[in-house]
């Protein structure tokens, strides 16, 4: 069994200014680096054998603040944790996004699937599992892709509106018997009766 811990990223003026960044290299701002050290010291208090992160520099800054805090070396970078790519969407807010596309149901050019980030994340998660068993993985990463897993594993019972993935937030899943199942979801523990297990050798037919 193998336990994973996702982080979202620290703030960057991007998510300040509530545009959409996807894959688009967007930096830490200060605020988000304060997120970043605060979420670290929440940390420190569990026992972590290694950390790795997506090579977007938000969360690879973020990841190295925290291993500065909780001891670890450097983190290993892992393409696949990368951003949801949203498409011609990145950079706009929430208004120019509805003057750009007024069907919000609508097609977006080169938006990614939820289904295909999850396709790309949990292979690599297998493959972590396997080069650490029975230890437990720091995961710094991104929204979409923390919202795509947890869509997926609990068949789109959570996030909930009104669930919200803040940036510098925690959430813990679990690879245990080539299933991947969720135990904590910003900080709050997931009810068993909703806690789904998938395999993941599970075929993702389902629609973004």
């Amino acid at each position: 069994m193998t336990t994973f811990t996702f982080v979202r990223h620290g703030q960057t003026d991007w998510n300040f200014q509530k545009r959409i960044q996807g894959s688009t290299d967007v930096p830490l701002n200060d605020t988000g680096r304060e997120q970043a050290r605060e979420t670290g010291l929440l940390l420190a208090e569990r026992r972590w054998d290694g950390i790795v992160a997506s090579p977007l520099s938000r969360a690879r800054e973020t990841a190295e603040i925290i291993s500065s805090i909780v001891g670890l070396g450097s983190p290993e970078l892992v393409p696949e944790l990368a951003e949801r790519s949203y498409g011609e969407v990145e950079g706009l807010n929430a208004e120019e996004i509805r003057a750009r596309f007024p069907d919000p149901l609508g097609p977006v050019p080169g938006r990614e699937r939820r289904s295909a980030v999850v396709q790309r994340v949990l292979p690599a998660l297998e493959a972590l599992a396997e080069e650490h068993p029975d230890e437990s993985l720091i995961v710094v990463s991104h929204g979409g892709v923390i919202g795509s897993l947890v869509r997926f594993i609990t068949e789109k019972q959570l996030p909930q509106k009104g669930h919200a993935i803040p940036n510098g937030s925690a959430h813990d899943f679990v690879l245990d018997g080539g299933h991947v199942s969720i135990s904590e979801f910003n900080g709050v523990a997931i009810d068993p009766a909703i806690r789904m297990r998938a395999p993941l050798s599970l075929a993702l037919t389902q629609p973004s």
